[in-house]
């Protein structure tokens, strides 16, 4: 399922469905939990602050999902996250643009397991019937 959008090639796919799509998660939060992707929060008091992203989760699927979120932008320019990842690091730094890139992750993570769960086809992407043509020709 994984193969037919654009961008996630075999061996993504195949870490992503075994890492992180085989388990069952009971809410996107438990989702980025698991992936180390929520906000740490630090509070003493009156003090409450973000420290940023907890990084208690699965790393290697966490930088997996980073590595898509790159390769989203160029294959992908015109979906709705790709935009709002504009918008939001338009006039940034640099290193505010690989922090926001996280958010992305977390949010592409969000949809690709929405879209293995319930077949919810991420916004903005066409799939790639070719690879369902070619598999069809592999089998024959």
């Amino acid at each position: 399922m994984l193969r037919l959008i654009p961008g996630i090639g075999g061996t993504t796919a195949a870490v992503m469905a075994r890492e992180v799509l085989a388990r069952t998660f009971k809410s996107r939060s438990h989702l980025g939990s698991y992936l180390g992707m929520t906000p740490s929060a630090f509070d003493s008091g009156s003090t409450s602050r973000c420290q940023g992203i907890s990084k208690a989760g699965n790393s290697w699927a966490r930088r997996i999902f980073i590595e898509i979120a790159w390769i989203w932008q160029s294959r992908h320019p015109d979906s709705p996250l790709t935009q709002w990842y504009k918008a939001r690091t338009k006039v940034q730094s640099p290193r505010i643009r690989r922090i926001m890139l996280v958010a992305m992750a977390r949010k592409l993570a969000i949809a690709l397991w929405r879209y293995v769960e319930a077949g919810v086809v991420p916004d903005g992407v066409e799939l790639d019937t070719r690879a369902l043509e070619f598999r069809a020709l592999a089998g024959a």
